[in-house]
């Protein structure tokens, strides 16, 4: 009988684990999801930098999950303090080369034009 209750609970059980397991792995490792009348810039944005930094820019849950601290992209005082090239410096070699560990290279993947669009989108978020 004991047998006969365990492999009950294993097929009731085992595949709502499987799904609650598959659903965290989604949601920790698929990409922001990008909606179709999203901007070019907004695209860039989304597709690169809202896994840590938010869709909205002031952080995301993933970043927390993984005890990353992100900087605030909404904060107007802490935008505007900060030079265009430096944002220039930090998104093309990452955040390493200025101190900021943490934040990756995108130089390889995005050229000077989109590295420039995404900067000037980065400064309407504040005002947003």
């Amino acid at each position: 009988a004991a047998t006969m209750r365990s492999r009950w609970l294993l097929i009731i059980f085992g595949p709502a684990l499987f799904m609650l397991l598959g659903s965290l792995a989604a949601m920790v490792f698929l990409p922001h999801p990008v909606p179709r009348t999203a901007t070019p810039a907004q695209r860039l944005y989304l597709s690169n930098c809202a896994t840590c930094h938010g869709a909205r820019g002031d952080g995301s849950w993933r970043a927390t999950v993984f005890l990353m601290r992100p900087g605030d992209l909404t904060d107007a005082r802490r935008m505007d303090a900060l030079s265009d090239e430096y944002l220039d410096t930090l998104i093309k070699n990452g955040g390493a080369a200025l101190g900021q560990p943490g934040m990756p290279a995108f130089g390889y993947h995005l050229s000077d034009e989109q590295i420039r669009e995404l900067m000037r989108y980065l400064r309407t978020l504040p005002r947003r």
